[in-house]
């Protein structure tokens, strides 16, 4: 099973760059999107269904041009569930669950906190509230993959210059040790399973030319449970592909 992530920082300004294209070309089983930033009558969901996408699940923010995240799938699923049941974030369309056999794909959004201290906020109670969410769903379900955004770089190989950015929320002592905790209670980055090099980032700045400088940061994820560990398959950072601020990411699961 080959899943593709991707923050495309608004689903239609993707499309108008080929995004479609590039996914014919990847040719996975199913896709993850976050920062839709639309609600479905905008989007053209035949072009997606050329690809073979014939189940098509949206999650929209009510706040309109913001948030949202997808889940596009060639198999249908054998369950969807919309939301974590926590109303402040499930306006914000943060969450998708889809079961397919044993396995339990999560494709969610994280808050950000750079705009000030009240959504730096929101976006701890999110950690500690996601955390109790997925301990709650692996009793249920224990082959998990966790996938999307995070906004949050674990360790400073993730970062470009780590000691320019300690004080940068993203890259916070106090997200980087719930990081920690969260991994620490079973979970794997299935990314440096294959790969420990430096300088390997999944989302630039759009100031400065920092992409152009790799002067980037790793926010973009597929974790596992460790039940999951030994059928992980690959799993890649898609650096060329350029519809976003953010690129792909993928993995490969033998289920």
């Amino acid at each position: 099973m080959r899943l593709i992530s991707y923050n495309v920082n608004g689903v239609r300004a993707a499309m108008g760059k080929n995004l479609t294209g590039w996914l014919k070309g990847a040719n996975a089983d199913v896709v993850c999107f976050q920062e839709i930033k639309a609600v479905r009558e905008q989007i053209d969901e035949d072009a997606f269904r050329a690809l073979g996408y014939e189940h098509l699940y949206w999650y929209s923010a009510e706040k309109k041009g913001y948030s949202g995240t997808a889940v596009l799938c060639k198999a249908k699923p054998d369950n969807v569930q919309l939301g974590m049941g926590i109303d402040a974030y499930d306006r914000e369309g943060r969450i998708i669950r889809a079961d397919f056999g044993a396995l339990t794909l999560v494709c969610t959004y994280f808050p950000s906190g750079t705009t000030g201290d009240e959504r730096q906020a929101f976006k701890m109670r999110y950690l500690e509230d996601f955390t109790n969410y997925i301990l709650a769903l692996r009793r249920e379900r224990p082959n998990l993959l966790i996938t999307g955004d995070l906004n949050i770089c674990h360790k400073p190989i993730d970062i470009n210059h780590p000691e320019k950015h300690e004080t940068v929320s993203g890259f916070l002592p106090e997200e980087r040790e719930w990081f920690d905790r969260f991994v620490e209670l079973g979970f794997v980055d299935t990314f440096r399973v294959f790969n420990q090099e430096p300088e390997q980032y999944s989302w630039w700045s759009f100031r400065s030319g920092a992409r152009s400088k790799n002067l980037g940061w790793r926010i973009d994820y597929f974790l596992c449970t460790e039940s999951l560990k030994a059928s992980l398959q690959s799993a890649e950072i898609h650096q060329t592909a350029v519809h976003s601020d953010h690129c792909p990411i993928s993995v490969e699961v033998k289920i």
